[in-house]
């Protein structure tokens, strides 16, 4: 629904990595991972929290659930973080 779906300019190359849900489904924090500068991320993240009304009335229809949980869109840097912990080891690898 993020890549095809929502026209939202701001809107960048974003993937959902993790999707949290509360024990009562009422409110769901989605991680989502966005390629680019700190720029293009805070770009994206203000594109899906202005579509976040019309992913949960997807949401809900597509599930037939009658109430979609609350959503918050936070930015993921798992990946981020992975990479430099890589580029460490390779690093490290190099000099022994």
């Amino acid at each position: 629904m993020i890549a095809g779906e929502l026209k939202d300019p701001r809107i960048g190359f974003a993937t959902v990595t993790q999707v949290d849900l509360s024990p009562d489904l009422r409110h769901g924090r989605v991680r989502v991972s966005v390629l680019g500068d700190e720029e293009s991320q805070r770009e994206t993240l203000e594109g899906l929290s202005s579509a976040v009304g019309y992913v949960r009335y997807e949401i809900s229809r597509r599930l037939r659930l009658r109430r979609a949980p609350e959503l918050v869109f936070v930015l993921d840097q798992g990946a981020a973080e992975g990479q430099k912990i890589e580029t460490l080891l390779q690093k490290l690898k190099k000099e022994h």
